[in-house]
């Protein structure tokens, strides 16, 4: 907060007059009122507590930038008094009947105007400023029809920006902005290039969307307003490179104004933007369209969100089950079977040596204590046929049995003899079978 000993002009709050309220500005309500003691007619902003913005406002003077008066610091009446711009705010202006009446020459005037002023934040005031705030509501007419811009509630000193939290309205943020990351000037570039597009369009940006809905589309889907195809070319191009989601290619105001300067010497682009203008029937649909796309795509990242949201509750509820069931004995019902034929084709008698094996090889997602010895209790009944190996820590989504059996016989004739066993086991729903003979 700023000290009583700020170098401007403090006002009492009992010098002031309270008239309507005109809208709400960054961090405070606008009222109209009456500074009785200068018999002067102000916009007066009612706010908190006092930080940067009358300090950033005492340093400026420029035509296009609000007239700041002083200050109100009593506790708890903290307020901002500047010049009251009668014809209210841009915003509402394109948003009313009288926009109607606007051409080529009153957009060029006011495009001027408001390059002028961002020019002069940038570059030319005593310490440079990032308004990070730019949009048509934060820019008011005076009575003689001139732009100013106003409200530095969320405007930074330049050479003390190096992160920017969030701030401003989505559909005039910058995609940096957006992210609250490091940002440069050419964040108010991209407003401008918004504020453009509003003159000559005269529609709300992406209406219909939700703020956080258009900070998706901007930041991970690259989107832009729409620019309709009957627009002017030398317009349309500077509103697509103030878009550039590069900041560094976003042009400076002063190249901005040179461009503007240029447009306005050419002889056939008040013809082309009046017929712009005046046939917004033919043309008001590519907007309308674009946005009913754009809220299609909306809704089908709301919808695989959800089903998103759906599975992964289903994988948990999985998951539990699994885990409870890791933690229960496993004793599987085990039916067995054994068969053995025999074939001879010598009275020769010759010794003979048995070997089984059996390898069990179990894989789950978690392991499950106590299931080598389950599984051992579980093949005591085939007493030493079976030679066990059981792997491994034993887990319990899988199982795998290996199970070899082997007679080998010492033959001293050509006569041999031999056997072929037969074996099956079942568990639960699961067969497994092994037969070999030599």
């Amino acid at each position: 907060m700023l000290s009583l000993t700020a170098s401007f002009v403090q006002i009492k709050f009992d010098d002031l007059q309270f008239f309507e309220n005109c809208g709400g500005g960054s961090f405070g309500s606008v009222y109209r009122a009456k500074w009785l003691s200068q018999d002067k007619e102000v916009a007066v902003k009612k706010l908190l507590k006092i930080e940067k913005e009358a300090e950033i406002l005492s340093m400026l003077s420029h035509r296009n930038i609000i007239q700041f008066y002083g200050a109100v610091l009593e506790p708890p009446n903290y307020c901002i008094v500047t010049e009251y711009a009668a014809c209210g705010s841009l915003y509402d202006y394109i948003n009313s009947a009288r926009s109607e009446n606007m051409d080529m020459d009153h957009i060029m005037a006011w495009a001027m105007d408001v390059a002028k002023g961002m020019h002069y934040l940038h570059m030319e005031a005593p310490i440079r400023v990032i308004h990070r705030d730019l949009k048509s509501r934060n820019v008011v007419i005076t009575v003689d029809g001139i732009l100013k811009i106003c409200d530095f509630g969320a405007s930074r000193f330049h050479s003390h920006t190096t992160h920017m939290s969030l701030v401003g309205t989505f559909p005039w943020m910058a995609p940096e902005v957006i992210q609250s990351l490091p940002v440069s000037e050419t964040c108010d570039t991209y407003s401008y290039g918004v504020v453009l597009w509003e003159m000559l369009t005269r529609e709300v940006p992406f209406k219909g969307l939700e703020g956080l809905q258009v900070a998706w589309l901007v930041v991970e889907k690259n989107e832009r307003l729409t620019i309709p195809s009957s627009c002017p070319r030398s317009f349309a191009e500077l509103m697509h490179q103030c878009w550039e989601a590069e900041s560094k290619k976003r042009p400076s105001f002063k190249q901005i104004l040179s461009n503007l300067e240029s447009m306005s010497n050419d002889s056939k682009l008040p013809d082309q933007c009046n017929s712009f203008l005046h046939n917004k029937a033919e043309w008001r649909c590519e907007i309308e369209e674009t946005l009913e796309r754009l809220k299609r795509l909306e809704r089908d990242l709301s919808y695989k969100e959800q089903e998103l949201k759906e599975r992964e509750k289903r994988l948990k509820i999985w998951e539990k089950k699994l885990t409870e069931q890791s933690h229960t004995p496993l004793f599987f019902p085990v039916a067995a079977r054994l068969s053995q034929k025999s074939f001879f084709e010598s009275k020769t008698e010759e010794s003979n040596s048995a070997e089984m094996s059996c390898q069990i090889t179990a894989t789950s997602n978690g392991e499950v204590d106590g299931m080598n010895q389950s599984l051992q209790a579980m093949m005591k009944g085939f007493g030493n046929i079976f030679d066990m190996n059981v792997v491994g820590p034993v887990l319990h989504s899988g199982m795998q049995i290996n199970m070899q059996a082997k007679q080998n016989s010492s033959k001293t004739t050509s006569v041999r003899k031999g056997k072929k066993i037969n074996m099956a086991l079942g568990f639960s729903d699961f067969d497994w079978s092994d037969d070999s003979s030599e």
